[in-house]
């Protein structure tokens, strides 16, 4: 049976889904309040997110860009908000797919099952992907593994790392490094992403000073070759 988290303050349209998708093997949690449901996505695993964007608290456009950050999880925008901004945002931000309401459970449910079938496709392809990496990062613990061995990183380090993994051969300019590292300020000068990357290479390669996979571009920055 398939697991959805629902985040959907309307708890008579949440109560409606819920019974509808439990008869079709989909069982449904349901949050009325979104910080609520961001912690329940944290400790627990779900097939898919179904995001309601008008919520208390927290905007759901807010909630989808958090989610999308810390999860790989699929996300459908259900929302009975029709402004196209609103729409490009959502997508933008990270959601998969966008219902506007209202709209039949049925249209839910094929969209539900067609957005798993593309993600189970893509995780296939990555999974062979990783087969062929001596890199391997588990998102879920936010953990990197090296030749099958986890390292030990700070947060920064791990974004950094991650970065260049997600882009194999693709030089980073020390610029974007720190724009694309949350928890680097933007401001951070050069000198400090070459120690958090000095810090790295003493971690992963065998001579340091001669490193084979994080690669020094002279004049733009760094790539990873591996």
């Amino acid at each position: 049976m398939l697991s959805i988290l629902m985040i959907e303050d309307d708890l008579e349209l949440a109560e409606i889904l819920s019974e509808f998708l439990e008869k079709h093997d989909v069982k449904v949690t349901n949050y009325d309040e979104p910080y609520t449901g961001m912690s329940a996505l944290a400790t627990h695993t779900y097939d898919l997110l179904l995001l309601d964007l008008t919520l208390p608290n927290l905007d759901g456009l807010e909630v989808c860009k958090r989610v999308a950050k810390q999860k790989n999880i699929p996300i459908i925008i259900s929302s009975a908000r029709s402004d196209l901004d609103d729409k490009v945002k959502a997508l933008e931000y990270g959601a998969d797919d966008y219902i506007p309401k209202p709209y039949d459970p049925q249209e839910l449910l094929a969209r539900i099952h067609s957005l798993l079938r593309r993600y189970n496709k893509k995780d296939a392809k990555n999974d062979q992907k990783d087969k062929d990496s001596i890199f391997r990062i588990d998102k879920e613990s936010r953990d990197v593994y090296f030749k099958d061995k986890k390292i030990d990183l700070t947060r920064a380090e791990y974004e950094i790392l991650t970065l260049l993994i997600s882009k194999k051969g693709h030089v980073f300019s020390r610029e974007a490094i720190a724009i694309e590292s949350e928890s680097i300020n933007p401001e951070s000068s050069n000198k400090s992403i070459d120690v958090i990357i000095g810090r790295l290479r003493a971690k992963i390669e065998d001579d340091p000073k001669k490193p084979q996979y994080i690669i020094s571009v002279r004049g733009v920055g760094y790539k990873l070759e591996a």
